[in-house]
């Protein structure tokens, strides 16, 4: 009979011996970070406009993503607070993290265009939910989105799974 310690300990040890001793093993079977801790709130990109008339871009990192949802005010509104429950209009643009590109954008639309949603809602990936609120009309904020707040493993449309997202949200209106 086979006890369940015994159980155990096996799986444990061939996960061990699958990472190799780390003396003179082989780099590429080393396991490597795919995200890395960070604040929930940091200073957006300088390259990221403030002016709120133009459409604004998202620059291309290097960077490990952060394994969290990041938010960076790029400008402080000074209208009504988005809350869970608020009525709330946005212009966006949405890209991919590392390389910069746009997915999709509330300006490809027209100037003027915006995406009207309930805050708390559920009516928009819950990253993007999570990163609006909190924010003043008039504002402009970098929010960068880990793949399990965005499409998840799986992706939608033009997001692959495990996508690390940003969107650059300006507030409109709250209602």
């Amino acid at each position: 009979m086979i006890r369940r310690s015994t159980l155990l300990v096996l799986p444990v040890a061939l996960l061990l011996s699958a990472c190799g001793s780390g003396e003179g093993g082989d780099a590429a079977a080393q396991p490597t970070a795919t995200c890395q801790s960070a604040d929930p709130t940091a200073q957006p990109p300088s390259s990221v406009s403030t002016d709120l008339a133009t459409e604004p871009e998202v620059p291309a990192t290097d960077a490990l993503p952060p394994c969290g949802l990041v938010v960076a005010d790029v400008v402080v509104g000074d209208g009504a607070v988005a809350e869970a429950g608020s009525a709330v209009e946005v212009k966006y643009v949405g890209a991919f993290y590392e390389s910069g590109e746009v997915f999709d954008a509330s300006w490809n639309r027209g100037a003027d265009e915006t995406l009207p949603f309930t805050a708390g809602a559920g009516q928009v990936i819950e990253g993007f939910d999570q990163g609006v609120q909190g924010m003043a009309v008039g504002g402009r904020r970098y929010i960068t989105i880990p793949s399990d707040l965005g499409y998840g493993a799986n992706g939608q449309g033009p997001i692959p799974g495990g996508a690390t997202l940003v969107f650059v949200v300006d507030l409109v209106s709250v209602s």
